[in-house]
Protein backbone atom coordinates (compact mmCIF):
# COMPACT_ATOMS: atom_id res chain seq x y z
CA UNK A 1 0.00 0.00 0.00
CA UNK A 2 0.98 3.46 -0.60
CA UNK A 3 2.00 5.51 2.31
CA UNK A 4 0.34 9.16 1.62
CA UNK A 5 2.09 10.35 4.31
CA UNK A 6 5.96 10.06 3.30
CA UNK A 7 8.59 11.73 5.40
CA UNK A 8 9.57 14.67 4.07
CA UNK A 9 13.31 14.34 1.75
CA UNK A 10 16.21 15.52 4.48
CA UNK A 11 18.78 17.94 2.73
CA UNK A 12 21.43 18.87 5.59
CA UNK A 13 19.60 18.07 8.01
CA UNK A 14 16.97 20.33 7.35
CA UNK A 15 13.09 18.80 6.53
CA UNK A 16 12.44 20.53 2.73
CA UNK A 17 8.84 19.44 1.20
CA UNK A 18 9.78 18.44 -2.46
CA UNK A 19 8.12 21.18 -4.49
CA UNK A 20 7.57 23.68 -1.73
CA UNK A 21 8.78 27.39 -1.73
CA UNK A 22 10.98 26.13 1.13
CA UNK A 23 12.75 23.60 -0.83
CA UNK A 24 12.98 26.08 -3.92
CA UNK A 25 15.00 28.38 -1.61
CA UNK A 26 17.06 25.77 -0.24
CA UNK A 27 18.13 24.02 -3.80
CA UNK A 28 18.88 27.78 -4.55
CA UNK A 29 21.48 29.00 -1.97
CA UNK A 30 22.91 25.63 -1.13
CA UNK A 31 25.95 24.61 -3.49
CA UNK A 32 26.43 21.37 -4.69
CA UNK A 33 29.38 19.42 -3.08
CA UNK A 34 31.59 18.57 -6.31
CA UNK A 35 32.71 14.79 -6.17
CA UNK A 36 36.13 14.11 -5.78
CA UNK A 37 38.44 14.92 -8.34
CA UNK A 38 36.11 16.74 -10.25
CA UNK A 39 36.16 20.81 -10.76
CA UNK A 40 33.46 22.45 -9.16
CA UNK A 41 31.32 24.07 -12.18
CA UNK A 42 31.57 27.84 -12.29
CA UNK A 43 28.63 29.71 -10.29
CA UNK A 44 26.35 31.91 -11.90
CA UNK A 45 24.96 34.40 -9.51
CA UNK A 46 21.16 34.87 -11.70
CA UNK A 47 20.83 38.09 -12.63
CA UNK A 48 16.87 38.60 -12.18
CA UNK A 49 17.32 38.07 -8.22
CA UNK A 50 20.36 40.32 -7.96
CA UNK A 51 17.47 43.00 -9.03
CA UNK A 52 14.44 41.89 -7.03
CA UNK A 53 13.48 43.49 -3.40
CA UNK A 54 14.99 41.88 -0.40
CA UNK A 55 13.33 38.18 -0.12
CA UNK A 56 13.66 38.96 3.85
CA UNK A 57 12.35 42.03 5.22
CA UNK A 58 14.92 44.36 6.97
CA UNK A 59 17.50 43.57 5.12
CA UNK A 60 19.55 46.43 3.64
CA UNK A 61 19.56 46.08 -0.15
CA UNK A 62 23.09 46.84 -1.96
CA UNK A 63 21.93 50.03 -3.67
CA UNK A 64 19.66 51.38 -1.70
CA UNK A 65 21.10 54.75 -1.89
CA UNK A 66 21.14 54.53 -5.49
CA UNK A 67 17.08 53.64 -5.14
CA UNK A 68 16.54 56.58 -2.90
CA UNK A 69 18.41 58.65 -5.01
CA UNK A 70 15.89 57.76 -7.77
CA UNK A 71 13.08 58.26 -6.06
CA UNK A 72 13.72 60.86 -4.35
CA UNK A 73 13.92 62.87 -8.27
CA UNK A 74 10.80 62.01 -9.00
CA UNK A 75 9.49 63.45 -5.31
CA UNK A 76 11.46 66.68 -6.42
CA UNK A 77 10.09 66.80 -9.74
CA UNK A 78 6.56 66.92 -8.44
CA UNK A 79 6.70 69.28 -5.91
CA UNK A 80 8.36 71.43 -7.92
CA UNK A 81 5.89 71.58 -10.87
CA UNK A 82 2.85 72.22 -8.17
CA UNK A 83 5.43 75.10 -6.19
CA UNK A 84 7.23 76.87 -8.94
CA UNK A 85 4.36 76.98 -11.95
CA UNK A 86 2.38 79.34 -9.53
CA UNK A 87 5.12 82.23 -10.20
CA UNK A 88 5.20 81.88 -13.88
CA UNK A 89 1.12 83.10 -13.80
CA UNK A 90 2.13 86.76 -14.99
CA UNK A 91 4.23 85.43 -18.38
CA UNK A 92 1.50 82.77 -18.72
CA UNK A 93 -1.29 85.43 -18.50
CA UNK A 94 0.52 87.01 -20.80
CA UNK A 95 0.61 84.66 -23.71
CA UNK A 96 -2.72 83.63 -23.10
CA UNK A 97 -4.45 86.96 -22.75
CA UNK A 98 -7.75 86.14 -23.77
CA UNK A 99 -7.97 83.36 -20.60
CA UNK A 100 -9.36 84.95 -17.39
CA UNK A 101 -7.77 84.35 -14.20
CA UNK A 102 -10.10 81.78 -12.75
CA UNK A 103 -9.39 79.57 -16.06
CA UNK A 104 -5.35 80.49 -15.34
CA UNK A 105 -5.81 79.55 -11.46
CA UNK A 106 -6.90 75.87 -13.27
CA UNK A 107 -3.39 75.47 -14.77
CA UNK A 108 -2.37 74.85 -10.95
CA UNK A 109 -5.69 73.67 -9.27
CA UNK A 110 -5.78 70.83 -11.97
CA UNK A 111 -2.69 69.48 -10.95
CA UNK A 112 -3.25 69.89 -7.14
CA UNK A 113 -6.64 67.99 -7.20
CA UNK A 114 -6.04 65.65 -9.72
CA UNK A 115 -2.78 64.51 -7.62
CA UNK A 116 -4.64 64.32 -4.03
CA UNK A 117 -7.87 62.22 -5.53
CA UNK A 118 -5.62 59.60 -7.25
CA UNK A 119 -3.18 58.97 -4.82
CA UNK A 120 -5.33 56.22 -3.26
CA UNK A 121 -6.21 54.51 -5.79
CA UNK A 122 -2.59 55.20 -7.56
CA UNK A 123 -1.10 53.15 -4.59
CA UNK A 124 -3.49 50.56 -4.46
CA UNK A 125 -2.63 49.78 -8.72
CA UNK A 126 1.06 50.01 -7.95
CA UNK A 127 0.99 47.38 -5.27
CA UNK A 128 -1.01 44.99 -7.20
CA UNK A 129 0.65 45.27 -10.54
CA UNK A 130 4.46 46.04 -9.39
CA UNK A 131 5.65 49.29 -7.72
CA UNK A 132 9.26 49.36 -10.00
CA UNK A 133 6.71 49.41 -13.22
CA UNK A 134 3.85 51.73 -11.75
CA UNK A 135 7.11 54.18 -10.78
CA UNK A 136 8.93 53.74 -14.20
CA UNK A 137 5.46 54.19 -16.11
CA UNK A 138 4.39 56.93 -13.82
CA UNK A 139 7.81 58.89 -14.66
CA UNK A 140 7.28 58.26 -18.94
CA UNK A 141 3.85 59.94 -18.47
CA UNK A 142 4.96 62.78 -16.19
CA UNK A 143 7.92 63.23 -19.11
CA UNK A 144 5.54 63.01 -21.82
CA UNK A 145 2.85 65.56 -19.98
CA UNK A 146 5.42 67.94 -18.98
CA UNK A 147 6.65 68.22 -22.67
CA UNK A 148 2.96 68.59 -23.55
CA UNK A 149 2.87 71.58 -21.17
CA UNK A 150 5.83 73.26 -22.77
CA UNK A 151 4.48 72.75 -26.32
CA UNK A 152 0.42 73.89 -25.56
CA UNK A 153 -0.88 76.17 -27.55
CA UNK A 154 -4.05 77.41 -26.00
CA UNK A 155 -4.90 77.49 -22.08
CA UNK A 156 -7.10 74.40 -22.42
CA UNK A 157 -4.40 72.35 -23.76
CA UNK A 158 -1.92 73.34 -20.56
CA UNK A 159 -4.92 72.68 -18.52
CA UNK A 160 -5.53 69.25 -19.65
CA UNK A 161 -1.69 68.40 -20.23
CA UNK A 162 -1.51 69.57 -16.12
CA UNK A 163 -4.45 67.11 -15.67
CA UNK A 164 -2.01 64.01 -17.17
CA UNK A 165 0.93 65.55 -15.03
CA UNK A 166 -0.92 65.34 -11.90
CA UNK A 167 -2.13 61.95 -12.19
CA UNK A 168 1.81 60.62 -13.18
CA UNK A 169 2.45 62.76 -9.80
CA UNK A 170 -0.16 60.90 -8.17
CA UNK A 171 1.42 57.22 -9.33
CA UNK A 172 5.22 58.48 -8.81
CA UNK A 173 4.77 60.26 -5.24
CA UNK A 174 3.60 57.41 -3.33
CA UNK A 175 5.78 54.34 -5.27
CA UNK A 176 8.86 56.44 -4.68
CA UNK A 177 8.56 55.89 -1.09
CA UNK A 178 7.16 52.25 -1.24
CA UNK A 179 9.57 51.70 -3.58
CA UNK A 180 12.50 53.71 -1.29
CA UNK A 181 11.59 51.90 1.98
CA UNK A 182 12.03 48.04 1.85
CA UNK A 183 15.86 48.75 0.70
CA UNK A 184 16.44 50.09 3.86
CA UNK A 185 16.81 48.41 7.29
CA UNK A 186 14.24 49.30 10.05
CA UNK A 187 17.36 51.16 11.91
CA UNK A 188 18.04 53.32 9.59
CA UNK A 189 14.43 54.04 7.73
CA UNK A 190 14.54 57.89 9.42
CA UNK A 191 17.57 59.03 8.08
CA UNK A 192 16.48 57.59 4.55
CA UNK A 193 12.69 59.05 5.09
CA UNK A 194 14.69 62.03 6.55
CA UNK A 195 16.58 62.72 3.01
CA UNK A 196 13.30 62.06 1.15
CA UNK A 197 11.54 64.84 3.31
CA UNK A 198 14.65 67.19 2.24
CA UNK A 199 14.50 66.62 -0.92
CA UNK A 200 10.42 67.97 -1.02
CA UNK A 201 11.48 70.51 1.36
CA UNK A 202 14.28 71.55 -0.91
CA UNK A 203 12.04 71.59 -4.06
CA UNK A 204 9.50 73.86 -1.92
CA UNK A 205 11.38 76.17 -1.09
CA UNK A 206 13.56 76.71 -4.30
CA UNK A 207 10.38 76.67 -6.60
CA UNK A 208 9.73 80.55 -7.02
CA UNK A 209 13.43 80.78 -7.62
CA UNK A 210 13.94 78.11 -9.91
CA UNK A 211 9.93 79.07 -11.64
CA UNK A 212 11.34 82.69 -11.73
CA UNK A 213 14.29 82.10 -13.47
CA UNK A 214 12.99 80.19 -16.10
CA UNK A 215 10.13 82.26 -16.46
CA UNK A 216 12.45 85.34 -17.07
CA UNK A 217 13.59 83.06 -20.24
CA UNK A 218 10.06 81.49 -21.83
CA UNK A 219 7.73 80.16 -18.74
CA UNK A 220 7.58 76.75 -20.81
CA UNK A 221 11.00 75.93 -19.57
CA UNK A 222 9.56 75.18 -16.29
CA UNK A 223 7.69 72.47 -18.07
CA UNK A 224 10.72 71.24 -20.34
CA UNK A 225 13.45 71.50 -18.13
CA UNK A 226 11.77 67.82 -16.74
CA UNK A 227 11.92 66.05 -19.93
CA UNK A 228 16.04 65.48 -19.67
CA UNK A 229 15.59 64.96 -15.76
CA UNK A 230 13.06 62.18 -16.76
CA UNK A 231 14.78 60.31 -18.99
CA UNK A 232 17.81 59.83 -16.92
CA UNK A 233 15.81 58.86 -14.07
CA UNK A 234 13.95 56.11 -16.39
CA UNK A 235 17.57 54.49 -17.74
CA UNK A 236 18.60 54.71 -14.32
CA UNK A 237 15.58 53.17 -12.75
CA UNK A 238 15.48 50.18 -15.60
CA UNK A 239 18.83 49.35 -14.29
CA UNK A 240 18.87 49.92 -10.96
CA UNK A 241 15.24 49.72 -9.48
CA UNK A 242 14.12 46.80 -7.63
CA UNK A 243 11.88 44.43 -8.73
CA UNK A 244 8.61 43.86 -7.10
CA UNK A 245 6.61 40.56 -7.77
CA UNK A 246 2.79 41.70 -8.62
CA UNK A 247 0.93 41.61 -5.47
CA UNK A 248 -2.00 39.57 -4.96
CA UNK A 249 -5.29 40.96 -7.55
CA UNK A 250 -8.55 41.49 -6.20
CA UNK A 251 -11.76 42.49 -7.44
CA UNK A 252 -11.77 45.95 -8.45
CA UNK A 253 -13.68 48.30 -6.03
CA UNK A 254 -15.10 50.85 -8.55
CA UNK A 255 -17.69 51.77 -5.95
CA UNK A 256 -14.94 52.78 -3.50
CA UNK A 257 -12.50 54.13 -5.90
CA UNK A 258 -15.29 56.42 -7.35
CA UNK A 259 -16.33 57.66 -3.86
CA UNK A 260 -12.55 58.42 -2.59
CA UNK A 261 -12.08 60.58 -6.22
CA UNK A 262 -15.28 62.42 -5.17
CA UNK A 263 -14.27 63.27 -1.74
CA UNK A 264 -10.25 63.89 -1.98
CA UNK A 265 -11.21 65.73 -5.04
CA UNK A 266 -14.07 68.03 -3.65
CA UNK A 267 -12.69 68.63 -0.39
CA UNK A 268 -9.43 69.64 -2.54
CA UNK A 269 -11.12 71.71 -4.58
CA UNK A 270 -13.55 73.50 -1.93
CA UNK A 271 -10.02 74.53 -0.21
CA UNK A 272 -8.13 75.60 -3.14
CA UNK A 273 -10.44 78.15 -4.28
CA UNK A 274 -11.21 79.69 -1.83
CA UNK A 275 -9.12 82.93 -2.55
CA UNK A 276 -11.33 82.98 -5.72
CA UNK A 277 -14.77 82.22 -4.42
CA UNK A 278 -14.60 83.03 -0.95
CA UNK A 279 -14.49 80.70 1.75
CA UNK A 280 -18.53 80.88 2.37
CA UNK A 281 -19.18 81.29 -1.43
CA UNK A 282 -21.88 78.82 -2.56
CA UNK A 283 -19.46 76.54 -4.48
CA UNK A 284 -16.92 76.52 -1.83
CA UNK A 285 -19.62 75.12 0.68
CA UNK A 286 -21.22 72.91 -2.02
CA UNK A 287 -17.76 71.41 -2.31
CA UNK A 288 -16.97 71.03 0.92
CA UNK A 289 -20.59 69.48 1.42
CA UNK A 290 -19.91 66.93 -1.29
CA UNK A 291 -16.64 65.60 -0.18
CA UNK A 292 -17.50 65.25 3.61
CA UNK A 293 -20.65 63.01 2.19
CA UNK A 294 -18.88 61.19 -0.05
CA UNK A 295 -16.07 60.85 2.96
CA UNK A 296 -19.03 59.21 4.75
CA UNK A 297 -20.69 57.09 2.56
CA UNK A 298 -17.18 55.44 1.71
CA UNK A 299 -16.42 54.94 5.30
CA UNK A 300 -19.28 52.90 5.41
CA UNK A 301 -18.65 51.51 2.00
CA UNK A 302 -15.10 50.22 2.57
CA UNK A 303 -16.26 48.38 6.12
CA UNK A 304 -19.07 46.10 4.06
CA UNK A 305 -17.59 45.39 0.74
CA UNK A 306 -15.04 42.49 0.29
CA UNK A 307 -12.52 43.85 -1.82
CA UNK A 308 -12.65 47.69 -0.46
CA UNK A 309 -10.06 50.19 -1.80
CA UNK A 310 -8.93 50.95 1.15
CA UNK A 311 -8.98 47.74 3.59
CA UNK A 312 -10.01 49.10 7.42
CA UNK A 313 -7.43 46.69 8.78
CA UNK A 314 -4.76 49.01 7.11
CA UNK A 315 -5.54 51.78 10.08
CA UNK A 316 -4.99 49.09 12.61
CA UNK A 317 -1.19 48.85 12.13
CA UNK A 318 0.43 50.02 14.74
CA UNK A 319 1.08 54.26 14.97
CA UNK A 320 -0.20 54.23 10.83
CA UNK A 321 -3.81 56.17 12.09
CA UNK A 322 -1.86 58.77 14.25
CA UNK A 323 0.31 59.35 11.34
CA UNK A 324 -2.44 59.75 9.38
CA UNK A 325 -3.74 62.43 11.47
CA UNK A 326 -0.37 64.09 12.49
CA UNK A 327 0.75 64.30 8.99
CA UNK A 328 -2.54 66.33 8.53
CA UNK A 329 -2.23 68.79 11.11
CA UNK A 330 1.48 69.57 10.28
CA UNK A 331 0.84 69.97 6.90
CA UNK A 332 -1.70 72.69 7.67
CA UNK A 333 0.70 74.63 9.71
CA UNK A 334 3.58 73.97 6.94
CA UNK A 335 2.15 75.14 4.39
CA UNK A 336 0.27 77.98 5.92
CA UNK A 337 3.94 78.60 7.51
CA UNK A 338 5.23 79.06 3.44
CA UNK A 339 2.47 81.19 2.36
CA UNK A 340 2.26 83.31 5.32
CA UNK A 341 6.68 84.29 5.09
CA UNK A 342 6.52 84.71 1.35
CA UNK A 343 3.50 87.33 1.67
CA UNK A 344 5.21 88.80 4.47
CA UNK A 345 8.66 89.55 2.62
CA UNK A 346 6.73 90.66 -0.53
CA UNK A 347 3.65 92.59 0.40
CA UNK A 348 4.91 93.73 3.67
CA UNK A 349 9.07 94.01 3.42
CA UNK A 350 8.23 94.94 -0.49
CA UNK A 351 11.40 91.40 -1.48
CA UNK A 352 11.16 90.41 -5.26
CA UNK A 353 9.81 86.84 -5.53
CA UNK A 354 13.23 85.78 -6.15
CA UNK A 355 14.85 87.49 -2.88
CA UNK A 356 12.07 86.25 -0.68
CA UNK A 357 12.67 82.38 -2.04
CA UNK A 358 16.24 83.14 -1.22
CA UNK A 359 15.27 84.71 2.07
CA UNK A 360 13.24 81.12 3.01
CA UNK A 361 16.02 79.08 1.57
CA UNK A 362 17.80 78.40 6.00
CA UNK A 363 14.56 76.50 6.13
CA UNK A 364 15.61 73.60 3.41
CA UNK A 365 18.88 74.33 4.77
CA UNK A 366 18.27 73.37 8.19
CA UNK A 367 16.42 70.22 7.20
CA UNK A 368 19.58 68.73 4.95
CA UNK A 369 21.56 69.29 8.16
CA UNK A 370 18.70 68.05 10.43
CA UNK A 371 18.25 64.60 7.99
CA UNK A 372 21.51 63.37 8.43
CA UNK A 373 21.33 62.65 11.81
CA UNK A 374 17.30 62.16 11.91
CA UNK A 375 18.40 58.43 11.93
CA UNK A 376 20.75 58.41 14.98
CA UNK A 377 18.69 60.80 16.53
CA UNK A 378 15.46 58.33 16.37
CA UNK A 379 17.95 55.41 17.43
CA UNK A 380 19.14 57.13 20.33
CA UNK A 381 15.94 58.57 21.81
CA UNK A 382 13.48 56.62 19.86
CA UNK A 383 10.43 57.45 17.67
CA UNK A 384 7.86 59.37 20.16
CA UNK A 385 10.30 61.92 21.36
CA UNK A 386 12.23 62.79 18.01
CA UNK A 387 8.52 63.57 16.77
CA UNK A 388 7.71 65.22 19.96
CA UNK A 389 11.10 67.33 20.00
CA UNK A 390 10.01 68.08 15.87
CA UNK A 391 6.69 69.26 16.64
CA UNK A 392 7.66 71.16 19.65
CA UNK A 393 9.95 73.14 17.64
CA UNK A 394 7.33 73.51 14.91
CA UNK A 395 5.04 75.48 17.53
CA UNK A 396 7.92 77.39 18.26
CA UNK A 397 8.52 78.97 15.00
CA UNK A 398 5.03 80.50 14.60
CA UNK A 399 5.12 82.03 18.30
CA UNK A 400 8.23 83.46 17.42
CA UNK A 401 7.04 85.25 14.76
CA UNK A 402 3.91 86.29 16.12
CA UNK A 403 5.87 88.33 18.70
CA UNK A 404 8.80 89.39 17.14
CA UNK A 405 7.78 89.82 12.76
CA UNK A 406 5.93 92.92 11.84
CA UNK A 407 6.58 95.81 9.59
CA UNK A 408 10.01 96.32 10.66
CA UNK A 409 11.65 94.40 8.41
CA UNK A 410 14.31 93.23 10.14
CA UNK A 411 15.30 89.43 8.75
CA UNK A 412 18.16 88.28 10.72
CA UNK A 413 16.42 88.76 14.66
CA UNK A 414 12.33 88.99 13.70
CA UNK A 415 12.74 85.78 11.00
CA UNK A 416 15.61 83.99 10.74
CA UNK A 417 15.46 82.28 14.25
CA UNK A 418 11.89 80.95 13.17
CA UNK A 419 13.40 79.13 10.00
CA UNK A 420 15.64 77.52 11.37
CA UNK A 421 13.33 76.23 14.25
CA UNK A 422 10.56 75.22 11.23
CA UNK A 423 13.40 73.34 10.10
CA UNK A 424 14.36 71.17 12.88
CA UNK A 425 10.41 70.87 13.07
CA UNK A 426 10.62 69.43 9.38
CA UNK A 427 13.83 67.38 9.27
CA UNK A 428 12.24 65.27 12.77
CA UNK A 429 8.70 64.99 12.54
CA UNK A 430 8.62 64.10 8.93
CA UNK A 431 10.97 61.11 8.62
CA UNK A 432 9.31 59.45 11.87
CA UNK A 433 5.43 60.40 10.64
CA UNK A 434 6.30 59.11 6.98
CA UNK A 435 8.93 55.88 8.21
CA UNK A 436 5.57 54.27 9.78
CA UNK A 437 4.60 53.26 6.51
CA UNK A 438 7.48 50.71 6.80
CA UNK A 439 5.48 48.62 9.37
CA UNK A 440 2.86 48.24 6.45
CA UNK A 441 2.37 44.57 5.09
CA UNK A 442 4.50 44.61 1.77
CA UNK A 443 1.78 44.12 -0.39
CA UNK A 444 -0.25 47.38 0.91
CA UNK A 445 3.14 49.66 0.74
CA UNK A 446 2.12 51.76 -2.21
CA UNK A 447 -1.05 51.93 -0.48
CA UNK A 448 -0.19 52.99 2.69
CA UNK A 449 1.90 55.64 1.04
CA UNK A 450 -1.36 56.96 -0.58
CA UNK A 451 -2.99 57.05 2.37
CA UNK A 452 -0.07 59.29 3.91
CA UNK A 453 0.59 60.94 0.78
CA UNK A 454 -3.21 62.52 0.78
CA UNK A 455 -3.01 63.98 4.19
CA UNK A 456 0.21 65.78 2.98
CA UNK A 457 -1.88 66.98 0.28
CA UNK A 458 -5.06 67.60 1.96
CA UNK A 459 -3.42 69.49 4.87
CA UNK A 460 -1.44 71.69 2.22
CA UNK A 461 -4.72 73.05 0.72
CA UNK A 462 -6.70 73.50 3.52
CA UNK A 463 -3.65 75.49 5.49
CA UNK A 464 -3.21 77.94 2.22
CA UNK A 465 -7.24 78.12 2.18
CA UNK A 466 -7.51 78.59 5.82
CA UNK A 467 -4.74 81.51 5.80
CA UNK A 468 -5.90 83.01 2.80
CA UNK A 469 -9.74 83.49 3.68
CA UNK A 470 -8.24 84.83 7.70
CA UNK A 471 -5.80 87.34 5.43
CA UNK A 472 -8.50 89.27 3.01
CA UNK A 473 -7.87 90.82 0.47
CA UNK A 474 -5.57 93.02 2.21
CA UNK A 475 -1.97 91.69 3.58
CA UNK A 476 -1.68 93.57 7.08
CA UNK A 477 0.95 92.89 10.16
CA UNK A 478 -2.15 92.18 12.27
CA UNK A 479 -3.87 89.86 9.65
CA UNK A 480 -0.57 87.58 9.46
CA UNK A 481 -0.51 87.97 13.51
CA UNK A 482 -3.85 85.88 13.49
CA UNK A 483 -2.33 83.21 10.83
CA UNK A 484 0.64 82.99 13.30
CA UNK A 485 -1.91 81.86 15.91
CA UNK A 486 -3.59 79.41 13.72
CA UNK A 487 -0.30 77.90 12.32
CA UNK A 488 0.72 77.10 16.39
CA UNK A 489 -2.81 75.60 16.85
CA UNK A 490 -1.73 73.41 14.11
CA UNK A 491 1.23 72.60 15.16
CA UNK A 492 -0.35 72.15 18.64
CA UNK A 493 -1.97 69.35 17.23
CA UNK A 494 0.78 67.46 15.66
CA UNK A 495 2.39 67.62 18.74
CA UNK A 496 -0.73 65.65 19.99
CA UNK A 497 -0.42 63.26 17.70
CA UNK A 498 3.27 62.48 18.46
CA UNK A 499 2.38 62.07 21.57
CA UNK A 500 0.05 59.28 20.90
CA UNK A 501 2.61 57.48 18.36
CA UNK A 502 3.75 54.35 19.53
CA UNK A 503 6.61 52.43 18.46
CA UNK A 504 6.64 49.17 16.18
CA UNK A 505 5.45 45.57 18.16
CA UNK A 506 7.67 45.24 20.94
CA UNK A 507 9.47 48.58 21.40
CA UNK A 508 6.88 49.90 23.93
CA UNK A 509 6.48 53.87 23.72
CA UNK A 510 9.71 53.89 21.59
Amino acid sequence: MTNLHRTPRRTSGLAVVPGSTQATDRAASVSPVPAPGRTPAPVTAPGPVAHRENARPGTPHARRWLILGIASAAQFLAVLDLIGVTIAFPAIGRDFASASTAQLSWVLNAYTVVLAAFLIPAGRIADETGRRRSFLLGMVLFGLASAACGAAPTTAALIAARVVQGLAAAVLIPTSLSLALPAFPPRERATAVGVWTAVSAVAASSGPVIGGVLAAVDWRWIFLVNVPVVVVAVAAGVRFLPRSAPGLRQRPDLVGTALILLCVGALVTGCVQVPEWGLTAPGTLAALAVGGLAGALCAVHVRRAADPVVRPDLFRTRGFTVATLGLLAYFVAYSAATLGATLLFTDLWHYSTPSAGLALAPWPLTVLVVSAFSGRIVRAAGERPTALIGALCFVAAPVWWLCLAGNGGNYAVEFLPGLVLAGFGTGLYQPVMFAVAGRLPAERLSLGSGVLMVSRQGGTALGVAVLTAVLGQRITAEALDTGWVLMAVAAALAVLAAALLRGPEGTGAR
